[in-house]
């Protein structure tokens, strides 16, 4: 039964809005992506989320509906030149809009060589990124495009997906095609729609007959992996990334390890992963510990050029070893605390002794007038004031109650006595 076509995915990629099913917060009656479409007012855009969420889809569809020129580029394999030849070749007096899948993965000369025509509007962007832009596109271009989320399916929309392809593919019609069980093909799926779609083709087409039956065993024989079957409601990797961190932040290394495995299995982004463990370094963990800020640094690095599978055993290595280590949050609650302070005071000025002094004039005018220099004095050490007037005295850092910052703290109160009331 078997012919020679397009993946099933493909062959059902909706061509129109009518046809999209899910990120209803986007396409749906008032959704804010469908407006624009109506409208013929098309934003630079950066589509975000998981693979096999639409994002492409909607690019296409954009560039169907508007009616403009589309170019299309990967960054996985485009350069510098290759944007520029685009640029250079758009159609004048015209909206055109240029694709990019994987933006994110474009470094910075390569992102900037897209700023100018942005800016001026010769080009419409649309890129397509499964990380998070604000870490992974430049600012300057973030701040001239719109950022729209897309979600992982729901397992009711994958439903709904997979019965529009057994309804209207010309291959599966020619099936009778019975589904007796859905979680394994939902749960491996994972809220992509372009993994479901492939695998109901592959369970599917493996069977001898024309009767053919989808149950959760076959699906997992076909896909030839066996996995935990995670719950229903389409939420497994959120509440996945959420027991991770705070099983590392409640110190249990089984449990983070555990959940560690959930995200390889079911084909989480390694720097994804790498990228929680760096800030969760700095979040919980601080001064308790700071080697644990460089080991996540340095996992998150190394994963970056390794990748899967062997990429597993240092995440397992980094994991352990946060998971293990003494915590503190002090530094996190600090600049929360020192933040709060600024929203409330704004600008306050700068003591004068604490100034920048370039020119003769500025010290002349009293600039850096009374600074004493900390390693002119013994212990490299003198109580000065450097906070602006009007908060001296304020306490920011509180240093948590581990033996590091315990001695951290007798350090400061030796310095300081009760200026800071440590």
């Amino acid at each position: 039964m078997f012919q020679d076509t397009a993946p099933l995915a493909e062959r059902m990629r909706p061509k129109s809005l009518s046809e999209i099913i899910g990120q209803g917060h986007l396409v749906g009656g008032q959704g804010i992506l469908r407006k624009a479409i109506i409208s013929g007012k098309i934003p630079s855009i950066i589509f975000w989320g998981p693979p096999g969420t639409g994002k492409t889809t909607l690019a296409n569809i954009i560039a169907n509906e508007v009616k403009v020129p589309f170019h299309v580029l990967s960054a996985i394999s485009a350069g510098v030149k290759d944007v520029r030849e685009v640029i250079a070749k758009v159609s004048p007096g015209l909206k055109n809009i240029l694709f990019i899948d994987e933006i994110h993965r474009f470094n910075k000369s390569q992102q900037d060589a897209l700023l100018s025509a942005v800016e001026k509007g010769k080009i419409t962007l649309i890129g397509a990124t499964t990380e998070n832009p604000s870490f992974e596109v430049n600012a300057a271009l973030l701040s001239r495009a719109q950022v729209y989320r897309l979600d992982p399916l729901t397992s009711e929309e994958l439903d709904a997906i997979m019965m529009q392809a057994i309804e209207k593919d010309n291959t599966l019609k020619s099936y009778k095609i019975t589904i007796k069980q859905t979680e394994a093909i939902f749960n491996l799926s994972g809220g992509d729609a372009r993994k479901l779609l492939n695998l109901l083709e592959q369970v599917v087409t493996s069977q001898r007959s024309n009767k053919a039956v989808v149950t959760d065993a076959l699906v997992i024989e076909v896909a030839q992996q066996k996995t935990v079957l995670y719950d229903k409601k389409g939420e497994m990797h959120y509440d996945i990334v959420s027991a991770f961190i705070k099983s590392i932040r409640g110190s249990d290394p089984n449990a983070a390890v555990y959940y560690l495995a959930r995200m390889i299995e079911g084909g989480e982004e390694v720097k994804f992963i790498a990228r929680r463990l760096v800030i969760l370094a700095a979040e919980d963990i601080g001064n308790a510990n700071p080697t644990a800020l460089v080991m996540a640094t340095s996992t998150f690095q190394a994963v970056s050029f390794i990748g899967y599978p062997e990429s597993r055993i240092i995440l397992a290595q980094c994991v352990t070893y946060l998971a293990s280590s003494p915590k503190s949050n002090a530094g996190y609650n600090a600049i929360n605390e020192a933040q709060a302070e600024v929203r409330r005071t704004g600008d306050l000025q700068v003591p004068m002794a604490l100034r920048n002094v370039p020119t003769q004039w500025m010290k002349t005018e009293g600039f850096g007038k009374e600074y004493q220099y900390a390693h002119d004095h013994p212990g490299n050490f003198i109580s000065s004031e450097f906070l602006p007037a009007a908060i001296a005295g304020t306490k920011f850092y509180n240093p948590g109650n581990n033996p590091r910052e315990e001695e951290l703290r007798k350090q400061l109160r030796a310095k300081w006595k009760k200026k800071y009331g440590y």
